[in-house]
């Protein structure tokens, strides 16, 4: 059996939810030879370790009640008189998982594993890839820092994946390293990386205004509960700076043309999310309708999607045909069109839900399993 140590940083839901299929996956995984051995797992204040990491775990009664703990909104400080297990909090957070990647990755290896939003973790993430353990990301943030910062992260290309960072479990990352691997330059990507956009978008072709396709969105709980996180296509630019990176091109989020679609008087910062469900989105259902108008005119519809081509990626509406694969999109999907030598006059096509907990954590748990090999 071989026994693969994982910290996790993050108990948000995806982090939840990689802990639910860990410890829900112990048959299967069993029966192909392996054991997730779960050594630690850590908020942004508290560190839960087994009593002895070396030869222990946290158990999977304490997996399930790191995710009760976590759902209820508590943090990981008051499992400290739960089982077998010792917490740590504050400034020991980092130190004590440096040393714990310290220790494996000098034996077994440690796949370090990120689930979490934060912007922080890129130099924790650096440290222990440089002490050889593996890092398997569902964060974007790490990937979207400076370039500096990325390229060290990456320079550990065998023992970075990060699958879940872009379609959450559709295989993007991995489709587009096959093909940069075997030299088949890329030399477009068009796709719908937003599936709250996607919706939004493929909804307004039914003659809704764009006010009332928003709230039923968020109704539908497509959308964070700021709608603007997700209209203010930040997100998007995210993940398609991971890609246009993957593919070389040497730029950074300020580099990206990145189209809002609220002004900046509706911001976050100037009107409270009410104000801007009632009375901001309202005033501006009649532009959108007329840029529907306008290319319903010519036969095409409207996407808010992400190009990379020729250096430079844009995020944005655009006019597209009806009958390409991105026009004919319906619903939360994501898409992506992608163009190379082999793939010159039809593209590769990659569809599937790129968003929601469970496909997001089930990438992030593939990723792992992928590099079982660079463990002892």
């Amino acid at each position: 059996m071989k026994k693969i140590p994982l910290l996790l940083m993050g108990c948000g839901g995806v982090g939840r939810q990689l802990l639910h299929h860990i410890v829900s996956c112990r048959l299967l995984h069993s029966k192909q030879g392996i054991r997730l051995r779960v050594v630690g797992v850590c908020d942004s204040n508290s560190l839960v370790l087994a009593s002895d990491v070396s030869t222990k775990e946290l158990d999977d009664a304490s997996l399930m009640e790191v995710c009760r703990i976590k759902s209820s909104g508590s943090s990981l400080h008051s499992l400290s008189n739960f089982g077998d297990c010792q917490v740590f909090s504050g400034q020991e957070v980092v130190k004590k998982a440096i040393d714990i990647a310290d220790r494996f990755g000098k034996s077994t290896g440690l796949a370090f594993v990120d689930c979490s939003a934060s912007s922080k973790t890129v130099e924790v993430l650096n440290q222990v890839a440089d002490l050889g353990c593996c890092v398997v990301l569902a964060n974007k943030k790490p990937l979207t820092a400076s370039l500096e910062a990325y390229d060290k992260l990456v320079s550990h290309p065998r023992r970075i994946r990060h699958e879940s960072t872009v379609g959450a479990g559709l295989p993007v990352i991995a489709s587009l390293n096959r093909m940069i691997s075997c030299g088949d330059p890329i030399h477009c990507i068009i796709g719908s990386l937003s599936g709250t956009l996607g919706y939004v978008m493929s909804e307004l072709e039914n003659g809704k205004p764009f006010s009332k396709v928003v709230n039923a969105a968020k109704s539908l709980g497509y959308t964070e509960p700021d709608p603007r996180d997700d209209l203010s296509g930040m997100d998007v630019a995210r993940k398609g700076l991971i890609l246009a990176r993957l593919l070389g091109h040497r730029l950074s989020l300020e580099n990206i043309k990145i189209e809002s679609l609220f002004p900046l008087e509706m911001a976050p910062n100037v009107l409270p999310v009410e104000d801007f469900l009632v009375n901001g989105l309202p005033l501006l259902d009649k532009d959108i309708q007329d840029r529907i108008t306008k290319a319903s005119s010519k036969g095409k519809v409207l996407r808010y999607v992400c190009l990379i081509e020729n250096n430079r990626c844009e995020v944005g509406i655009q006019e597209l045909e009806k009958d390409s694969p991105l026009g004919r999109l319906r619903g939360s999907d994501n898409l992506l069109e992608i163009y190379s030598r082999c793939y010159r006059e039809q593209p590769l096509v990659i569809q599937g839900a790129g968003a929601g907990n469970d496909t997001t954590a089930a990438g992030v748990l593939a990723d792992i399993l992928d590099i079982q090999d660079l463990f002892s």
